[in-house]
């Protein structure tokens, strides 16, 4: 093996890769504007060569929890070139690697697509903003780009709960505390405990994951805090069934309450090969007005689609027709915008007039 960890990340960032892949088995391969490509002139590495990759950017505590637990999560940092987000992992008794690329500039968020109204979104004093969508959606990059707008346009304090610490910000108009679970703090539950402590403003949480981080969120916003949150899911009103689904059966009408009273806006958003070559992102954003408010007490989220269909005045759109007006500015192809539509059928028909 006449390469170090180093120089295939290195050469990741070069190339422009999202994600760097070491498994025992292939060759190191990287993901280029979403399709996988094995490096060319590259072995197909044995396991002892992926073990050494490992070792060579995990410390000694971190490859104890990864032969204990089968799998640990870290950042990575090459100095003025870019971060990694890596999940070292156990595969039929062999070891590898998912490095996923954090660059070191953080969007605007003009610049990752959303629209102007956005602003007015975050300007708000408390309530609950989620941004959804599958793994590799680009979420992280969207709460960075809202983060850094904070930083530019708000006073106050920031606190953020990672698994693990992605981008890394510094002071501007606002006071940043980066907790990463694991380093900072032992688990999610602990950091949300004392998050009401520490005097916040704005409250990141890296991920939504279960009940009692879920039911955290939802108490901060209402409590007088403005909460960011991811989850994994696509779709406004699937967020929304997603979170009353964790509830026990007792308690899903009084989430339902919560949810109304406290959720600002949902953004959820895929990630498509743009034309010529790169990635952009198609979004669903959901307001939540007071109709949608009504619906979710109701138990009404079927209606939730056809509400943010009407509602471009509140700054709300549907996936498909920010997937049609994609399509129309030539950024992406017919048949990446079929492929991630919500409703493909009519989609089709829009885009065959």
């Amino acid at each position: 093996m006449n390469y170090t960890m180093e120089s295939l990340m290195e050469l990741a960032v070069q190339r422009g890769a999202t994600d760097l892949h070491i498994n025992p088995g292939e060759a190191p391969t990287l993901r280029l504007d979403t399709k996988l490509r094995p490096l060319e002139g590259m072995a197909r590495l044995t396991s002892e060569d992926a073990w050494s990759l490992v070792r060579a950017i995990t410390t000694d505590a971190q490859q104890a929890t990864l032969q204990a637990q089968g799998s640990v999560d870290f950042a990575y940092h090459i100095e003025g070139k870019s971060r990694f987000r890596v999940n070292a992992f156990r595969v039929r008794n062999a070891y590898a690697l998912s490095l996923r690329l954090i660059p070191e500039k953080i969007l605007k968020l003009d610049s990752i697509g959303l629209p102007s109204n956005i602003e007015f979104l975050l300007q708000q004093p408390r309530g609950l903003i989620l941004v959804t969508g599958p793994t590799g959606a680009g979420k992280s990059t969207t709460l960075a780009a809202m983060i850094d707008w904070f930083n530019c346009h708000r006073e106050g304090h920031i606190v953020t709960l990672e698994d693990p610490i992605e981008y890394a910000f510094h002071h501007g108009r606002c006071l940043i505390s980066q907790r990463e679970i694991g380093n900072d703090t032992p688990n999610f539950k602990r950091a949300l405990k004392d998050v009401l402590r520490q005097n916040p403003d704005i409250i990141l949480i890296g991920e939504m994951r279960d009940l009692e981080t879920i039911e955290a969120a939802v108490t901060a916003a209402e409590t007088g805090h403005l909460v960011l949150a991811t989850l994994h899911t696509t779709g406004a009103a699937r967020t929304v069934d997603r979170i009353i689904d964790v509830f026990p059966a007792e308690s899903k009408n009084y989430i339902r309450t919560q949810l109304a009273s406290n959720l600002v806006a949902v953004l959820s958003q895929v990630l498509c090969p743009k034309v010529p070559s790169g990635l952009v992102a198609a979004f669903e954003i959901m307001v939540n007005t007071t109709g949608i408010a009504s619906l979710i007490r109701e138990n009404k989220t079927f209606r939730i689609a056809s509400e943010i269909q009407t509602g471009v005045q509140y700054g709300m759109i549907t996936l498909d027709n920010h997937l049609f007006s994609l399509y129309s500015q030539k950024k992406i192809t017919k048949d990446i915008a079929l492929r991630v539509a919500n409703e493909p059928a009519e989609l089709q028909t829009r885009l065959a007039k």
